[in-house]
């Protein structure tokens, strides 16, 4: 299904250039949106860029760390200036510090914080005040399932994810005068590089799938992971007229590892 409503408006989407993020660029580019793409990796997300647009799309590379809220400011005014008014937001940028919380750093906890609470308050804060006065649009935060169960060795990112999460709904509480919806997106075990990045062998995916009973982690009854295209449907979906009428919602897109939590 093509959801409708994405021609001629434009999608600033953050952590564009790779995994969840550059897939909900292609999705939304495919259903007729300009995009503008952020991410803090300038390299990384000019090779996005540059596939996206010899396939045809239109989409312009906007590089920014998110923790900067001064950059983040003014980046919404060029997207604005350059691209149009912004109709959608997607804030997908963020990182993974992983450890027992009595190791974990206070570096840890802050650059964790930084990016996937405060990267979402920056961006969200910024495009709403452009939003607010013309009355629509539509903001999504990428959010996890660790935001709702408990995960071992994941207390800083499951923290960062609530927080972001509690955010956006209480953002969507007061736009919705505004008619402007907010909603979260929140995958489980997903095929990307962060995911990889904490499997101890090329097992990897098959223990997150079967679970452990050794850190009170379920599998996933699914029997599969997600891939990034699963989590840019149900994005695409929140983001479109079909769900006109949905706000301060959390969607789990996670195979039903939280048990519908």
């Amino acid at each position: 299904m093509s959801y409708s409503g994405f021609e001629g408006k434009v999608a600033l989407v953050t952590g564009a250039a790779q995994g969840i993020g550059e897939a909900v660029a292609r999705t939304l580019a495919e259903r007729g949106a300009s995009i503008a793409a952020v991410d803090v990796n300038a390299a990384k997300l000019d090779t996005a860029v540059t596939k996206l647009v010899a396939d045809g799309y239109h989409v312009a590379a906007f590089p920014v760390d998110v923790r900067d809220s001064s950059a983040v400011e003014a980046v919404v005014k060029r997207v604005e200036h350059e691209l149009g008014p912004i109709g959608v937001l997607v804030n997908v940028a963020g990182v993974l510090r992983i450890g027992p919380v009595t190791e974990l750093s206070d570096e840890d906890w802050n650059s964790v914080f930084a990016v996937n609470a405060a990267g979402v308050f920056h961006f969200s804060r910024a495009v709403a005040r452009v939003m607010k006065p013309r009355r629509a649009g539509c903001i999504i935060t990428v959010g996890s399932n660790a935001a709702g169960v408990p995960r071992m060795y994941m207390a800083s990112y499951a923290a960062s994810k609530a927080a972001a999460t509690q955010f956006t709904k209480c953002l969507g509480l007061e736009l919705a005068e505004y008619g402007i919806r907010c909603n979260v997106v929140s995958p489980g075990s997903t095929d990307t590089e962060m995911q990889w990045s904490i499997w101890a062998d090329e097992n990897g995916a098959n223990a997150v799938i079967d679970g452990s009973l050794r850190t009170f982690r379920l599998g996933i009854p699914l029997r599969r992971l997600a891939q990034p295209a699963d989590i840019a449907d149900a994005v695409a979906f929140l983001a479109s007229d079909q769900a006109r009428h949905i706000t301060m919602h959390d969607l789990y897109v996670d195979g039903g590892a939280a048990l519908g939590v």
